[in-house]
């Protein structure tokens, strides 16, 4: 999930999401901006993420990043979608396509032996239906640029809650599916990396690769300023889970942000 699945869930996604992660809310903090998509909103802000260095690593780290959510008729940009359009925007469903970030990790994030992963973007196709005050999400990603270049499905579902005038509490759970090239180059150790740290050799394959849980609080302070935070983990599925990179099956995150609204 790491970064991008916490910015794609106020988030986000992190991160992106996040993660990178992954959880569909935007920050604008309604049920009402879910239910109707293409109203327009520019909310800028900053936040920091806590969040492991990698999926699966042992060190986590903060990072300072802004938080964004742009929408101005059919285009928009978030750490859910990336900076894209919607192609079909009506009450209850957006369908979209865009070009989002996909995170690598650092050379002195890994064990010493094992090579850095760039950071890089892929071309992204999503689908978003809202009923009964669920919001079901689905969507596929294909890097073209830098990290894996891999194929990464997601799914997830988010129930916002209004707990109050100013208050939205958001449940979210999520999974991805990866392609073999995506898993063998993020969780894989080459014969060469194997001599070098003392790893063992590992491949990737296709298959489910995580799932996860979070919960956002958006908090209106007024009109225009809120405050988001995010909680949640992810847990490795399958093989991926068996990586001599991962330390940890589960790990947890957490992200804070404060944004302002330009226009009422």
């Amino acid at each position: 999930m790491q970064w991008k699945h916490l910015m794609a869930a106020g988030a986000a996604a992190a991160a992106a999401s996040v993660s990178a992660p992954a959880c569909a809310q935007d920050l604008s903090g309604s049920r009402q901006s879910f239910e109707k998509p293409s109203n327009d909103r520019i909310l800028l802000g900053i936040g920091a993420a806590a969040t492991p260095v990698y999926q699966g690593a042992d060190d986590y780290r903060v990072l300072p990043l802004p938080a964004i959510d742009i929408a101005q008729g059919p285009f928009f940009a978030n750490f859910r979608n990336g900076v894209g359009v919607n192609l079909i925007a009506r009450r209850g469903l957006t369908v979209g396509s865009s070009v989002t970030f996909m995170p690598g990790y650092r050379r002195r994030d890994v064990p010493v032996g094992v090579g850095r992963l760039s950071s890089g973007a892929g071309a992204r196709a999503f689908a978003s239906v809202s009923s009964g005050g669920v919001i079901a999400t689905v969507g596929a990603t294909q890097g073209f640029v830098g990290s894996t270049r891999g194929f990464v499905a997601d799914a997830s579902l988010s129930y916002p809650i209004v707990a109050s005038r100013k208050l939205i509490l958001t449940p979210s759970i999520a999974t991805s599916f990866a392609d073999r090239r995506h898993n063998d180059r993020y969780f894989g150790i080459t014969a060469a990396e194997a001599q070098t740290s003392g790893l063992e050799a590992w491949r990737g394959k296709a298959g489910f690769k995580d799932a996860s849980v979070l919960m956002t609080a958006i908090y209106r302070l007024d009109d225009r300023f809120s405050l988001s935070g995010s909680v949640g983990a992810t847990t490795l599925l399958g093989r991926t889970a068996d990586s001599p990179l991962v330390a940890h099956r589960t790990l947890s995150m957490g992200f804070l942000s404060l944004t302002y609204r330009l226009s009422p």
